[in-house]
């Protein structure tokens, strides 16, 4: 059980949808991430969407999501779907950088 002084953290699982490839998205999370203190991951996928998990304090972790709904400038985001359940972290997920994974 945590203490009102321990922050909360949370894993959220991300798929980015719109004009979200080869506007530097996936650099743009990364660098955002970065700044804010998170970990996890991102990814293009072959469907054209934009994969990330962010892993952190809650309310940055939501801030970052937030922001995912505008991203970089050429970016033209229609939807941000958080994916419940279907992600299972590890400590691999987890290393002290922001990782960019090639896409899937």
């Amino acid at each position: 059980m945590s203490t009102p002084d321990e922050p909360q953290l949370m894993a959220l699982h991300v798929r980015i949808r719109g004009q979200v490839q080869g506007v530097f998205f996936r650099r743009w999370v990364q660098e955002q991430a970065t700044r804010r203190g998170l970990r996890g991951w991102v990814r293009n996928r072959s469907d054209g969407t934009v994969e990330a998990v962010f892993s952190g304090e809650m309310a940055t972790v939501r801030d970052l999501a937030k922001a995912c709904h505008q991203g970089p400038p050429k970016a033209q985001v229609r939807q941000v779907v958080q994916i419940p359940g279907e992600f299972r972290p590890t400590d691999e997920d987890f290393v002290t950088e922001f990782k960019i994974l090639p896409t899937v």
